[in-house]
């Protein structure tokens, strides 16, 4: 049948079935941020599958953190230290995820915890947060070009640095490419992660059974050297916090790839809830192995100059220096594939502070996207902080890379975040009587405990990680690496507050209509009583968001019927490897 001419093909434009109806438009989320207001030109595009989105949130955890900081904590802290540490901060990630799957499902937005901080929480808390995640991301992928110079150690590289140059300039074009080019090439990048680690798992078991050169059986003798389990006792447990937060920060950013997946509907709760197990699986028996394996104090297993990864030291220990180079090239990709996933969340959230509205968190030319949605100058800018990875020709590639480190390992603020953010949307859920049933995701054996759990602990794990810059001597260098984003977090957020001028605000008269009414950009505390209870609370609060005026229903995504044909479909035309692919997952 014969249709009238469409209009210029847009997001939001009807689409029709087969049988020639059509469906409704509904509400553009998919270059939203919930509650941020579209910019007039551009926007991002759904363009990442169900396949990359679980892949990208594996890349987004094993990379630099498993493969050379296991050399770090396990210098520092010993193998007991080590298996504790990534254990407890496991857990608190997998309760913050399925905290934060709860929200992503409902209000898939590329701001992700940003956005939700912003909404649910506090406007002037957010602000601080999403610039500290922003700078953190920036950071992250120099400390990934930094790491790739500690990896080309191995092969004794005269320039490592002209590497990191030609890294820089491959992530750069990549994510300047289209966001299904991002979701490819991490995608292939995981999967050989993957395979490398099962393939580490079985070696590592032979070698600790006696297949290694020396042809003896080591079990947990490296346990029992002087000074394990626990190196340096407290001090070096704390030290190993860092390292661990480290390892899994990337796994929340799983939640900003939400604006730009396909039927988020069903593929977020997908991701949340299986992929997790899978990371927590590898972390918790790689780690196990490692600290059987390698003892604790191997040569130059983590000092100012070198850091060596304990996957490398296995394979040489088995016997097979082409093992181990191969190894080494496996652990090179993998700094690669962290640098790229730190480069795509770090553009993203500074395109989201960009198209905050009324006031944006930063300058609007973030906003402005190329026609294959991609926010190009908010990748410029994210990218330009790496070249802090070139300061290690003067002080030292491993003493760099530890800074870094420990400067991204502390901004737990994220984690802090969705606890503090999931705590007051699912208040405000109940408050307004929504039914638990409408809700697309909800990890119900969380309920309530699941906020308050995340937030005292994850409050005590950045208090705790700066343990040994104090005792049992005072190390003022390491003391701000550790603790420099708290107060900046604090200074911001307090500049927002008065930029706003909301302590200050006058208080309406009683009975009057306030033309401005609130929303999630603004403070939300009540303007609609004159009572000196009221006045009081008002003069004496913080723009902390009211949950009895959040507006639960805005860019909520709508089921399409589409998008659920589409996914049967593909999967009905490669049963056999999906079924394949989802036992091996």
């Amino acid at each position: 049948m014969n249709h009238p001419a469409s209009p210029s093909r847009t997001n939001s434009s009807p689409k029709s079935l087969r049988d020639g109806s059509e469906l409704q438009p509904h509400v553009n989320i998919n270059d939203a941020e919930a509650p941020f207001p579209q910019p007039k030109r551009g926007g991002l595009h759904r363009g990442l599958s169900a396949r990359q989105v679980q892949m990208i949130a594996i890349a987004g955890t094993i990379g630099t953190g498993l493969f050379l900081g296991t050399g770090r904590s396990l210098a520092q802290g010993g193998p007991a230290s080590m298996l504790i540490c990534y254990g407890i901060v496991g857990f608190i990630v997998y309760v913050t995820l399925l905290l934060l799957g709860e929200m992503a499902t409902q209000y898939p937005v590329a701001g992700s915890f940003n956005a939700y901080a912003t909404r649910f929480f506090s406007p002037s808390y957010g602000f601080a947060l999403s610039w500290n995640y922003w700078f953190n991301d920036a950071v992250s992928v120099a400390s990934d070009l930094t790491a790739a110079q500690l990896v080309l150690q191995f092969w004794t590289v005269s320039h490592p640095w002209v590497v990191s140059l030609l890294f820089w300039v491959f992530l750069v074009s990549v994510n300047a490419f289209h966001v299904k080019a991002y979701g490819e090439l991490e995608y292939w990048l995981s999967f050989l992660k993957v395979a490398t680690i099962v393939v580490f798992i079985i070696v590592g078991i032979l070698v600790n059974v006696g297949v290694n050169e020396s042809h003896t059986y080591i079990g947990t003798h490296n346990w029992y050297i002087p000074g394990a389990p626990f190196v340096g006792g407290f001090g070096g447990f704390a030290k190993v916090f860092v390292t661990a937060s480290f390892a899994y920060g990337g796994t929340e950013s799983l939640g900003i790839t939400a604006g730009e997946t396909k039927n988020p509907s069903q593929n977020m709760p997908k991701v949340v809830k299986f992929v997790f197990w899978r990371i927590l699986i590898f972390y918790v028996l790689s780690i196990l192995l490692i600290g059987l394996n390698v003892p604790w104090n191997y040569p130059d297993l983590s000092n100012k100059s070198t850091t060596t990864s304990p996957f490398t030291i296995v394979f040489t220990l088995a016997g097979s220096t082409v093992a181990a180079s191969f190894m080494n090239t496996v652990i090179l990709t993998s700094v690669l594939s962290a640098g790229n996933h730190a480069l795509f969340a770090g553009t993203r959230v500074l395109y989201g502070l960009s198209v905050v509205g009324p006031i944006p968190h930063a300058p609007r030319i973030f906003s402005r996207t190329t026609r294959a949605g991609v926010p190009l100058y908010a990748l410029l800018a994210t990218s330009s902080i790496s070249v802090l990875c070139f300061g290690s020709s003067y002080i030292g590639s491993g003493q760099l890379w530890g800074w870094l480190q420990n400067i991204v390992g502390v901004s737990n603020q994220c984690w802090l975040s969705i606890g503090l953010a999931s705590w007051r949307f699912r208040k405000a859920w109940i408050r307004q009587g929504r039914s638990l049933d409408e809700m697309k995701f909800r990890a119900s054996w969380t309920w309530p405990w699941g906020p308050y759990f995340v937030t005292i602990t994850v409050t005590a794990l950045i208090l705790i990680q700066g343990w040994s810059s104090i005792f049992p001597i005072f190390s003022p260098v390491d003391f701000i690496s550790y603790y420099i984003e708290i107060p900046i977090m604090v200074i911001m957020g307090l500049c927002w507050v008065l930029a706003r001028n909301t302590f200050i605000d006058s208080i309406p008269v009683a009975g009057t209509v306030d033309p401005h009414p609130p929303n999630e950009t603004t403070s939300l505390i009540p303007h609609d009583t004159g009572t000196r209870e009221a006045e009081s609370h008002y003069k004496w609060t913080s723009d902390i968001v009211d949950i009895r005026t959040i507006d639960l229903y805005s860019d909520e995504y709508p089921d399409e019927t589409l998008d659920e044909v589409a996914d049967e479909t593909r999967r009905k035309r490669f049963l056999f490897f999906w079924r394949l692919y989802d036992m091996l997952a």
